[in-house]
């Protein structure tokens, strides 16, 4: 009943086109139920009268008829078109509703969960709710009123013979519910594995230059057959099973005519049916029966579309973990002054990453993490911008805490540069503007300049307009490089972060960036995360941090005059020590 009235909730804005859909459906219902009646009164009334009253009445029966099939077929065009509209609509309100909540979930969410699942449910999964949520009312309606009609019809007709009729189609739902259970289970499979098979080829294509550099294309194709494999079998399951139901059910539509057959017989010879009644009575049947077979066909559709909703709502009804608390205010007028207080971190409550972190920058002021892999520094620069929250203690921009502010005001105050940059498919353009949407050509061009990017984006033929191929494929590692500090520089935030910039370009390259990054730093509080110890001589502050937290900290110089762990690296990347 949970999952049914969340469902409903999505028909609230097509009430009209619901409720007409359902008027169209009963005028359909009651069309196809008076043939019938009309056949057995003429039959009684007027085929029994002399030529000149039969062929006076069939005229108006005949406008009547010919009325009464162009009102169905207004009907049906309805229901065929606007109803599925309905469902389109539907689909669109609810594919909207996942996306923006994904895009609300945190990284947290998407460490846990492979996106080429909630790929899957985005695309067939949302078809299938929309195509019940267009026939699903429609067919359980058209077919509740067409049996309950032609059943009060076959009860005047004959009560006894409609009983035994009742009695045998009783057994037939009982017999379909117990199928259905069954079915919801292996459709509910038939997703999961689905999913698995997106979330396969999603990870082959976009990895495809890993794949062909290793000629791993044998290992691709195994991890897909075995996904593949197990889509096809967990759907020959639900066919077994669908088997069953039909041919089941099947069976009983012939036990009903088998029962007419002979109960129809018996009532006949000892006087209480009349054979025509028998043979409106057979007409009803077809009437009673042609919904069972709609409802039978259309269980394959329920169970999809219910199965696919119960997965939307696995994480529609999932909570981000990182929202603006009630009341959060707007981070304005930033200075930079930036604090970890006690700060404590673990992911999942497991493993502790930092344990009592204090940490002081000042506005302005250019500070350095480095140390061994593992041991916090990448986590302590996303605890800033909130991509994760504290265990314990608190981080604080200007003496305010970051939770205390709205995500966006917090992180529209911070401007990221990664080492994996990530570009979107479009053109250069593009790509700079996304770090301010509105931006003029004048500002994108001056933030490419600054950038050190605009000479070679004017080399090319279309310039600005370049298309940069899916994940910037089309660029190398420095260009791409520059285009994110473009964006940053565009965005111009008064703390910047660099985590791990430069470390997976060329010396030339790095060069080049390094420059821009010293350009884009100016002025700006800045946290650096380093493994080239060379990008980070000029640093106001270093801290050398591991597992085990902050070891030390102090300017280029004083750590080399340490002699401690800061000075080995630096040793050994620089004098190419022996590390034993």
């Amino acid at each position: 009943m949970k999952i049914l009235k969340k469902f409903l909730q999505y028909y609230r804005p097509y009430k009209f086109l619901f409720y007409a859909d359902i008027f169209c459906a009963l005028i359909v219902s009651l069309v196809d139920l008076t043939f019938p009646l009309i056949l057995s009164y003429l039959s009684k009334n007027v085929f029994t009268k002399d030529k000149m009253v039969i062929l006076n009445s069939i005229a108006y029966i005949g406008v009547i008829l010919l009325a009464i099939y162009v009102l169905k077929y207004f009907c049906q065009y309805f229901i065929a078109s606007w109803g599925h509209i309905m469902g389109a609509r539907m689909e669109n309100n609810m594919r909207k509703d996942l996306f923006y909540h994904l895009q609300k979930m945190s990284f947290s969410y998407y460490d846990e969960n492979n996106t080429g699942q909630m790929m899957s449910i985005l695309v067939s999964d949302l078809f299938d709710i929309s195509e019940l949520a267009h026939h699903g009312p429609e067919n359980v309606f058209i077919s509740a009123v067409k049996i309950i009609g032609s059943f009060i019809i076959l009860m005047l007709i004959n009560s006894k013979m409609t009983l035994i009729l009742f009695a045998v189609t009783v057994v037939m739902v009982l017999f379909s519910v117990c199928e259905n259970k069954k079915m919801q289970r292996i459709f509910f499979d038939n997703r999961k594995k689905m999913g698995n098979i997106n979330s396969s080829v999603q990870d082959s294509l976009l990895g495809i230059r890993v794949v062909k550099s290793f000629a791993n294309e044998d290992i691709e194709r195994e991890k897909f057959d075995r996904n593949n494999n197990a889509y096809r079998v967990s759907r020959e399951k639900s066919y077994k099973i669908m088997g069953r139901f039909i041919a089941g059910n099947t069976f009983f539509e012939g036990l009903l005519y088998m029962v007419i057959l002979v109960t129809g017989a018996f009532f006949i010879a000892n006087g209480s049916l009349r054979i025509s009644d028998l043979a409106v009575y057979a007409l009803y049947i077809n009437i009673f029966i042609n919904p069972i077979d709609i409802l039978i066909n259309f269980a394959e559709q329920f169970q999809k579309g219910f199965a696919g909703f119960k997965r939307f709502l696995n994480i529609v009804d999932t909570k981000p973990e990182i929202v603006d608390k009630k009341g959060a205010i707007l981070l304005k007028d930033v200075k930079g002054n930036i604090e970890y207080k006690n700060v404590s971190f673990s992911y999942n409550e497991k493993k502790q990453i930092l344990d009592d972190v204090n940490v002081k920058i000042e506005a302005g002021r250019k500070i350095a993490f480095v140390g061994p892999s593992g041991g916090g520094k990448t986590t302590i620069c996303s605890l800033l911008p909130r991509f994760y929250d504290v265990s314990s203690g608190y981080v604080m921009i200007d003496g305010v805490d970051v939770r205390d502010v709205t995500l966006e005001s917090l992180r529209n105050s911070i401007g990221i540069v990664q080492q994996d940059v990530y570009l979107f498919s479009g053109t250069l353009k593009d790509n700079i503007k996304y770090g301010k949407p509105g931006a003029s050509d004048e500002e994108i061009t001056r933030a490419a300049k600054e950038a050190n990017i605009h000479d070679y984006i004017m080399s090319l033929d279309d310039g600005y307009d370049t298309y940069v191929g899916e994940r910037g494929v089309k660029l190398s590692g420095g260009q791409k490089q520059r285009i994110s500090i473009a964006r940053v520089f565009l965005e111009n935030p008064p703390i910047l972060i660099l985590d791990e910039a430069t470390s997976a370009l060329d010396n030339e390259s790095e060069s080049f960036i390094q420059r821009s990054l010293e350009k884009l730093a100016k002025n700006r509080t800045t946290i650096v995360i380093a493994h080239r110890l060379s990008t980070i001589r000029n640093a106001d502050e270093i801290i050398v941090i591991d597992d085990e937290g902050i070891k030390e900290r102090g300017s280029h110089s004083e750590l080399l005059k340490k002699g401690g762990i800061y000075s080995y690296y630096y040793n050994m990347q620089f004098e190419g020590l022996d590390i034993r």
